[in-house]
């Protein structure tokens, strides 16, 4: 009797097993309750165990916080804004950011690599909306994506899958991923770290300290950003 398994379809099931074992890992930390330690109100109950953490260990918390962050990453979880303000509270703005842009420029590699070994070349089945960012990535993919991540008008986890689909080159994404999550991670990481502020100071003098009201005011530019380019990109279509 015949066999009917092609090895076309042995081989797609194998370049599929990465993007499953994220997505079933995906589904355990939802289904754990993980997500319950993502938010402001977890960071803030557990704030003090965290400072003790960082105290004692040092250097290996920073470690552990970047391979969480990119774990986390990875699994598309969301909660992002949450683990780079965590990461200004703990380290503060510099070394905060850098824990961050390295957790998430990793995770998001991770994902595309996935994304790419199990999905490459679908692109033209998955839609107009991914077709439009198709274009877009077949004209400059370090710029565009560049662009992406600097004015995050697509969600992160969306700019993480579209460019394995189109055959997006590696150096490139990843150059580009690093590059444009910069500023976007510093703002939330100084903001992170003007919380710190805030705990131990309460008042509302505390407010105008440029450790606090400088992160404030870059939120504000950063929530200005996608309108600017939305009105550019109006007067200046492709």
């Amino acid at each position: 009797m015949a066999n009917n398994t092609s090895p076309k379809r042995l081989v797609s099931a194998r370049r599929l097993l990465p993007l499953g074992l994220l997505v079933a890992a995906w589904i355990v930390f939802m289904l754990a309750g993980g997500y319950r330690y993502l938010t402001f109100s977890a960071l803030a109950q557990n704030r003090d165990r965290l400072h003790g953490l960082v105290q004692q260990c040092g250097i290996l918390a920073a470690f552990v916080y970047v391979m969480a962050y990119t774990i986390l990453v990875a699994l598309s979880v969301p909660g992002g804004a949450v683990l780079t303000i965590a990461g200004g509270f703990l380290f503060g703005p510099w070394l905060g950011t850098i824990c961050a842009v390295v957790g998430a420029t990793l995770g998001a590699t991770g994902i595309f690599l996935a994304a790419r070994a199990g999905l490459g070349g679908l692109a033209h089945r998955a839609g107009p909306f991914i077709a439009k960012l198709e274009a877009g990535f077949r004209a400059d993919a370090f710029s565009y994506l560049l662009v992406l991540r600097l004015v995050f008008i697509v969600p992160f986890w969306l700019v993480n899958l579209v460019p394995a689909l189109v055959g997006v080159k590696l150096r490139s994404y990843v150059l580009a991923t690093f590059i444009g999550i910069i500023p976007a991670t510093f703002v939330f990481a100084s903001l992170g770290s003007g919380l710190a502020n805030i705990v131990e100071e309460p008042g509302l003098a505390v407010l105008l300290r440029p450790s606090v009201l400088g992160p404030i005011v870059g939120l504000a530019l950063l929530a200005l950003i996608p309108v600017g380019y939305r009105r550019w990109r109006g007067r200046n279509p492709a």
